[in-house]
């Protein structure tokens, strides 16, 4: 949903300054305190944690008929998509900081714009400088890609131009890719357990989650090689197929390693370059944009369209254990401070690892799904520079 590990630059952050800048984030700071509704002991469905996630999931319910409530633990909203004061006087995105994979059908459902999200193209795209000297007077070249694909051919030529009369037979490439696949980002997953395991009745009931990846698959055709390369495959080996020169490849591998444990010459790096492409923004395909306000200015939106439907929004609401009934149901929380609030359905915004090994009781789950959840791997390389 939002790009938690490309680096901001302090021109970005520096921006918001502006005296409308200033008006922003204080109405931002100000919306990320709790409402004045009183917390019940009772709700039909409790949200933990009021991460961007978990306030969309609760504007949902709160829609769909289900008194919801949110607790935050924190005295601000958003979990990772969140705008804070880290020095003095400035506020920074301090996780998330570019928007794109947010679906455009949340936005238009639960109305963001009018809630306030308001969000600037990123143009261009990259600026891959080269450390070399310039000749005969020139300065040094450079790469900068945007949304134009002549001047970005303009620029690959100068590296190379086969890779530049090549580019765009590459984008639409991947685009028929990302094109096939893009209906699986709002299918539910596959219920493998379903169907391989149970009576036939459920194991007929499970074998309707196939249908999206059956349909996958036929929409890909021919181009099942491709696509089964491309998430397998280590994305140098794709690019190098693609272009010649290393600036170009050097710059498109970025979009293959972002966020995650790996390098470039690792197999599986292609998926997260073509997950990249299926992102969304103003209708344009793989486009990103800075949010006005940093980007707690999605998760305000979000809390203020969740609210306006009736979700009861609690932020330092710290929970400490989810309830469980003598079935194994959840029925409710309990918050650090003691107090006990029952539900029909707890959702968690939490990390699995928190949710299960740390607020679920022991006993309630098996050991064959704590072992899974133990061998999750949260390792990142990534380092955050404002």
């Amino acid at each position: 949903m939002l790009d938690n590990w490309k680096l901001q630059t302090p021109a970005m952050a520096a921006a918001v300054w502006t005296d409308r800048g200033r008006w922003t984030l204080r109405r931002i700071l100000i919306g990320s305190r709790s409402n004045h509704t009183a917390l019940k002991p009772c709700y039909d469905a409790l949200i933990i944690g009021g991460g961007h996630n978990g306030l969309v999931a609760a504007a949902y319910l709160q829609k769909g008929g289900v008194k919801t409530a949110v607790l935050e633990r924190r005295h601000v909203l958003g979990g990772a998509a969140v705008s804070e004061e880290i020095f003095p006087g400035f506020h920074f995105s301090r996780c998330s900081y570019l928007l794109s994979l947010l679906r455009p059908h949340i936005c238009r459902e639960l109305e963001l714009k009018k809630h306030g999200l308001k969000v600037y193209m990123r143009e261009p795209h990259s600026f891959t400088p080269m450390l070399e000297e310039g000749m005969k007077g020139a300065p040094p070249r450079s790469l900068t890609l945007g949304s134009d694909l002549a001047k970005n051919q303009d620029e690959i030529g100068k590296f190379s131009p086969k890779d530049a009369k090549a580019y765009p037979e590459f984008l639409t490439h991947l685009e028929k890719l990302a094109t096939a696949i893009h209906p699986l980002l709002d299918s539910p997953p596959v219920d493998i357990r379903g169907v391989t395991a149970g009576s036939l009745r459920k194991r007929l009931a499970a074998a309707k989650t196939l249908m999206p990846v059956v349909k996958c698959g036929l929409k890909l055709g021919g181009n099942i090689p491709d696509f089964y390369e491309i998430i397998t495959a280590p994305i140098m080996k794709v690019l190098t197929q693609w272009f010649d020169s290393e600036p170009l490849r050097a710059t498109l591998a970025t979009d293959g390693v972002i966020g995650a444990m790996t390098s470039p010459s690792n197999p599986g790096s292609g998926y997260v370059l073509l997950h990249h492409v299926m992102g969304e923004l103003e209708k344009e395909k793989g486009a990103w944009g800075y949010v006005e306000g940093g980007m707690g200015g999605v998760s305000q939106a979000i809390a203020k369209a969740a609210q306006s439907y009736g979700v009861d929004v609690f932020t330092e609401k710290d929970v400490g254990q989810i309830l469980v009934d003598s079935d194994g149901a959840a029925k409710g929380v309990a918050l650090k401070d003691g107090t006990e609030i029952h539900s029909k359905v707890v959702l968690s915004n939490a990390t699995p690892y928190v949710t299960f090994k740390n607020l679920t009781p022991k006993g309630a789950l098996s050991e064959e799904f704590i072992k899974a959840i133990d061998q999750i791997d949260y390792t990142s390389p990534v380092t955050k520079i404002n």
